[in-house]
């Protein structure tokens, strides 16, 4: 059996904060922040279920961004993932994606599908 030190074996509290950026798609008028928002607060799970955020979790809406605060742990990677069902539902995933900017924020952005249209324009010349 292993022996382990007493003591100061105390736990931090680990808040991590995340940000989704959805201006650029938002300013345009085809992205809902605020159905993403009620998305968000439906289908994250705590506990293995969902409407069970109570204070572990919040998700605040400024603007054009969403900001989701976790006091438990909670991976970049879910918000990711919730993000990309919420466009696939509501026929976005085709135009747009999201990128990670930094090591806290996604931001979602157009597909660039301007570059077959510069291709065909050099073969015109």
């Amino acid at each position: 059996m292993a022996v382990t030190k007493s003591g100061s074996a105390t736990k931090k509290s680990d808040t991590r904060k995340f940000v989704v950026d959805c201006s650029g798609p938002a300013s345009d008028k085809i992205f809902d922040v605020a159905a993403y928002e009620k998305y968000l607060h439906d289908h994250i799970k705590v506990n293995g279920r969902t409407n069970n955020l109570e204070d572990q979790v919040k998700i605040v809406r400024a603007n054009d961004k969403i900001t989701v605060t976790a006091s438990i742990h909670f991976s970049k990677r879910y918000i990711k993932y919730l993000t990309k069902r919420f466009l696939k539902k509501h026929q976005l995933r085709d135009w747009l994606r999201v990128i990670a900017t930094d090591k806290q924020t996604y931001l979602l952005k157009y597909y660039n599908i301007n570059q077959g249209e510069d291709e065909e324009e050099d073969d015109e010349e």
